[in-house]
């Protein structure tokens, strides 16, 4: 993993992201692109209608004079957000010895402007909330679960504070996702040395499929070098994962995502999602 997508829009979530992406940089020789979009619609000509027949023709130039005019301020405005944004990520990153790191405004939608650019990313990161972020305590942000859903790689949602990472968890099922999430884990650098725990939840107890996936991935991990804990847990998977990660003092958790009925998700909501919601630590989701 070489390159890496960073998303920000000034909030603390962002700059939290900042630590753990020159964390993963500095252990993996990797470049980070930094990503601030001008949301359109906060750039757009305020519309009035058509007020003419109501106040007068020479009122109504009047006032679409100054809202022009507004408008071209706060047009203003927004790029020097963008720019002091970008500048305060890019010397943060610098200050922790990140070897090159790229600035990219784009005006127009986060995950319009995500999709032209990840095609050259390893890996996207972005934080769980965002600029609303103490509005609606425990929601998701506006954009998480779309870019998470349509992008191709794997997406680092990263928490509102940043802890030295030293404890890891992969949540693994056996499934194509996770089968990625664990390879990607016996693959980098930036994970040797750290305490790898390793957790399967059944729907039964003793569940024989699910015991076989658990020493399935443990054999692997041994492979590479490391030493697991594994567990293997019965019950509601979102609750033993989040009890998981509060016990065992986890900071950090690798998991696939939307393994299952996508329809069913759209409907009732999903695992990944009330995880992200629950779990105050980064989390690594595969496809």
């Amino acid at each position: 993993m070489k390159r890496i997508l960073l998303c920000t829009d000034g909030s603390p979530y962002s700059r939290t992201g900042y630590e753990y992406a020159a964390w993963l940089a500095n252990h993996m020789s990797a470049s980070i692109e930094v990503l601030y979009v001008t949301d359109l619609r906060k750039s757009g000509l305020t519309t009035t209608g058509d007020l003419s027949g109501s106040i007068g023709i020479d009122s109504y130039k009047q006032l679409l004079d100054k809202l022009v005019k507004l408008e071209h301020e706060k047009a203003k405005i927004n790029h020097q957000r963008a720019k002091i944004i970008l500048q305060e990520a890019g010397e943060f990153l610098a200050a922790q010895g990140v070897g090159y790191v790229k600035l990219t405004h784009r005006t127009g939608f986060l995950v319009d402007s995500f999709h032209e650019l990840e095609e050259r990313a390893d890996l996207i990161m972005l934080g769980k909330r965002g600029e609303t972020a103490s509005f609606a305590t425990e929601h998701l942000g506006a954009n998480l679960e779309r870019i998470v859903r349509s992008s191709h790689k794997p997406c680092l949602v990263t928490s509102r504070t940043f802890q030295p990472i030293k404890r890891l968890l992969l949540a693994y099922d056996g499934g194509n996702s996770c089968q990625k999430a664990l390879e990607f884990l016996v693959d980098l650098p930036a994970f040797k040395g750290l305490e790898i725990h390793l957790l399967t939840v059944a729907k039964h107890h003793g569940e024989e499929s699910a015991l076989e996936n658990l020493k399935m991935a443990e054999t692997k991990v041994r492979e590479a070098g490391f030493e697991p804990i594994c567990q293997m847990l019965s019950g509601d998977p979102e609750q033993v994962m989040t009890s998981y990660v509060e016990e065992h003092d986890i900071n950090f958790l690798i998991m696939g995502a939307y393994g299952h009925s996508r329809i069913r998700h759209l409907v009732i909501g999903s695992t990944t999602a009330q995880v992200l919601r629950s779990c105050h630590i980064p989390i690594l989701l595969f496809r």
